[in-house]
């Protein structure tokens, strides 16, 4: 344990160290890039760059605020027009106004714009003001510059972070993507002016650029660096407005030839470049600009593959952004398959807590409980008594023995009188009629302690039960949470491939489980309206892929867009169930105390359910849809069946101190087997009806909410295909009265119903009990019918040519 211990230290050092070197690495370029900016210009008279940076990186980076103002202060000294008075004073002008609304706690990078704009414009305009240079045209250019402060300040605030280490997730939105290439645009202005042997260095970092971004994102993202970068350049000189369309060309050919590796991006943005610049240019400019791609695709060439790796993180769709996040999402995975693991174990450890309790530890502690019973009789009869010491000093096993058997006598017959005492009892005790009182006293305690403490321990056990199917239903949870993600790249990927062979537009596939039986796979795709490719196309070519019919379970609008559809795709089950409801609430009245339930469960189980509540009306329509509702709740989270039942036996014996209960009436169909298990909770029989064979299904219990312990007795019976299950409230049981034999009745009747549709024969039933009672409603009655029948599906599945089958992945135990 020491060992791993330290380990983990060891590596938490390490991790802290490498953390420490790049937040240093990012210092630094954000420091390159304040110079930068500081020189950089628009129209060679506006400086807006400055003090949006220095605001924003106050905000993300306030410990480097220093180091980015020298650098900011350095830069304007090389700038083509001297403005390191008014960024200077900009930036005092910012603090001060920031710290007056730090005092006043009102201090967020919100308001950070405002102020950049404020102290813009109000620096610009006194410094017009003292050189008597006031006019309409300077006033509108101190509006633009403060303006355009406002806006890159905006900008910064979304890009800046990427440099910061401040996000946590490695996706940037569209949005972010493009004001990252602002920023770095707005950073190349700051290389206007720089020329070595007549190549110039805004060009080469700018085609550098396009050649980053096209190799990642391929021809969109590379036509949209080219775009901003040249209208931003532009911006700074005049003379280069050419390069907007130049560096869009080249960044969309570049784009193109992406699968041709690197190479191929180099070829495509030197051809792009060159077409545009013989086009324009003459034969001078033709060979600087050739000069000038040509050191860009060295420095591209030379450019570090990991760091090609870093930038594809942040750009959604590449392979990198998506393993990213499939990484992250395995972590998140493990992390809440860990903790969930964890609140297993808690819970299986009190559940071991309440059941320590063994028989022998029941046993010794029954034996001192009667110690106890015993000498408390003996305090109270014998304590006074002259013969005490001859009694229990001399004749201890004998006295022991006579108080015992009274006990026993008491115990069968509490209200034991003189007549009831044995010749023998009073030939060993004068005090036979005082000792036999204070022994009935004595019981009664004794009897309402056992009482108690029986009810205690009850209470005690059903909690363990409790709290062991809360532990297995986490622990099943927790395996769900690890199946897999990564490896199963590869079905991702035969799924895709097959289906853009049919000509369909996948957005991205999703496998879920591939467990046989419990398939989930989701696919994003192209939603054409009035084709159900999902059903028609998707879902046989699963099936015929998989080796096991699949069927759409789900399909929704996608939130990625306009035209996206999500569809999810489950294992089809082998048999189907139709059902039919009817019923009538007493004398005719619109609230019926009877609630039934019918819904398809996570575990591959369909749930038919029937609850009478006692009596009618409101309140019984409160029980028993209550009972319903838990124990649906229950199923559906995968609990044990009779613990389940159990739980909501408690439920409503703590709800209210009233004598309340429901009758509980559940039939589970394996969608996959058709085997059925029947819960009855006093309730009335079933019926299946299977051609002209009618067999019922019935148990002996209680209903629920009457006894603190209930014995669950669950029936298994074998469905077969098209036969009916009836299940019915005593409202409907009742009808023909109490001399006639029920079941027998009932039996013939469903045998007289010649209907095959489940509505159709719970209407025939509901009618013929009501004609049996002449009209005269004298309970709730409530039928249900469910029809077990094989899964069809609507296509069949097809064969491609070349397809073969998925291979499955092994199963996590």
């Amino acid at each position: 344990m020491q060992r791993i211990r330290s380990g983990s230290r060891q590596r938490m050092a390490e991790n802290r160290l490498v953390q420490s070197l790049v937040a240093k690495k990012w210092a630094a370029v954000l420091v390159v890039m304040a110079f930068l900016l500081g020189k950089a210009m628009i129209l060679e008279q506006l400086a807006p760059f400055a003090i949006a940076y220095f605001a924003v990186i106050y905000f993300a980076r306030k410990d480097l605020i220093r180091w980015i103002a020298f650098a900011l202060v350095a830069g304007s000294l090389f700038s083509l027009e001297l403005r390191t008075g008014y960024i200077v004073t900009e930036m005092i002008v910012f603090l001060l106004i920031q710290k007056g609304l730090e005092k006043y706690e009102h201090s967020e990078v919100a308001y950070a714009p405002f102020i950049v704009f404020v102290s813009a414009f109000t620096v610009q305009l006194f410094g017009y003001m003292v050189n008597t240079e006031l006019t309409w045209y300077t006033l509108m250019l101190t509006a633009v510059e403060a303006a355009l402060s406002f806006v890159l300040t905006l900008i910064f605030t979304q890009a800046i972070p990427v440099f910061t280490l401040t996000r946590k997730n490695y996706s940037l939105k569209n949005e972010e993507i493009i004001c990252l290439i602002i920023l770095l645009a707005s950073v190349m202005t700051g290389l206007v002016g720089w020329v070595v042997q007549n190549i110039s260095l805004e060009h080469v970092m700018s085609r550098y650029l396009i050649l980053l971004f096209a190799f990642v994102g391929g021809a969109p993202l590379g036509a949209s660096v080219g775009v901003i970068t040249g209208l931003i350049l532009s911006l700074a000189d005049v003379n280069a407005v050419y390069q907007m369309s130049l560096l869009a060309f080249a960044g969309m050919l570049a784009g193109l030839l992406r699968e041709a590796n690197r190479l191929g991006v180099a070829l495509g943005m030197l051809l792009g470049s060159s077409i545009l610049t013989v086009y324009i240019g003459n034969q001078a400019q033709v060979i600087h600009s050739t000069w000038e791609s040509v050191a860009a695709v060295l420095l591209f060439l030379l450019t570090p593959q990991t760091a090609i790796r870093v930038i594809a993180k942040y750009v959604p769709g590449t392979q990198e952004n998506v393993k990213s996040q499939h990484e992250y999402a395995k972590r998140v995975r493990d992390i809440t398959a860990s903790r969930v693991e964890q609140f297993s174990e808690v819970f299986r450890q009190l559940s071991r807590s309440f059941k320590q309790i063994t028989q022998a530890d029941e046993k010794e502690r029954k034996d001192d409980e009667i110690g106890h019973f015993m000498n408390a009789v003996a305090q109270q009869a014998c304590d006074n008594c002259w013969k005490r010491k001859q009694c229990w000093d001399n004749k201890f096993y004998d006295t022991y023995s006579y108080m015992t058997e009274m006990m026993s006598a008491i115990e069968s017959k509490p209200s034991l009188g003189r007549k009831d005492v044995q010749p023998h009892w009073k030939k060993a005790c004068v005090r036979t009629d005082q000792v036999m009182e204070v022994m009935k006293l004595q019981y009664e305690r004794y009897s309402s302690d056992r009482h108690w403490k029986k009810q205690i321990q009850e209470s005690r056990q059903l909690v363990a039960e409790q709290l062991t199917g809360v532990s297995q239903v986490m622990e099943d949870l927790a395996k769900e949470i690890k199946r897999e993600g990564h490896e199963l790249f590869l079905q991702e990927e035969q799924i895709r491939q097959a289906l853009e062979e049919l000509g369909l537009s996948i957005h991205s596939i999703d496998i879920i489980s591939l467990d046989e039986g419990n398939v989930e796979i989701e696919i994003i795709h192209r939603y054409t309206k009035g084709f159900d490719e999902c059903r028609k196309i998707i879902a046989p070519l699963l099936s015929d892929i998989l080796g096991e019919q699949v069927a759409v379970r789900r399909e929704e609008t996608s939130g990625r867009g306009e035209g996206y559809s999500t569809v999810l795709f489950g294992s089809a089950k082998e048999f189907e169930v139709e059902t039919g409801i009817a019923g009538l609430a007493k004398n005719g009245d619109l609230l019926s105390g009877d609630s039934f339930s019918t819904a398809q469960l996570n575990n591959g189980k369909f749930a038919v359910a029937i609850s009478d509540g006692m009596g009618n009306g409101e309140r019984a329509r409160a029980e028993s849809s209550t009972a319903l509702e838990i124990l649906q709740q229950l199923l559906q989270s995968g609990m044990d069946e009779k613990l389940a039942i159990k739980s909501v036996n408690s439920v409503l014996m703590l709800r209210s101190s009233d004598e309340i209960f429901a009758t509980v009436d559940v039939a589970l169909i394996d969608l996959y087997s058709a085997n059925t298990t029947f819960m009855k909770i006093g309730s009335t029989p079933s019926f299946i009806k299977r051609g002209l064979e009618v067999i019922p299904v019935s148990a002996n219990n209680l209903p629920i909410g009457i006894l603190k312990e209930i014995d669950v007795d669950l029936v298994s019976m074998q469905l077969q295909q098209g036969d009916i299950l009836i299940m019915m409230t005593d409202g409907i049981y009742d009808a023909p009265g109490h001399a006639v034999n029920k079941e027998m009745w009932m039996r013939r009747v469903i045998q007289e119903i010649q209907a095959d549709d489940p509505q159709a024969i719970a209407d025939l039933l509901l009618e013929r009990v009501v004609r049996q009672y002449r009209g005269e409603l004298q309970d709730d009655m409530t039928v249900v019918v469910a029809r077990v029948d094989k899964f069809q599906p609507e296509w069949a599945t097809f064969r491609m040519p070349g397809l073969t089958r998925i291979e499955r992945p092994r199963t996590v135990s």
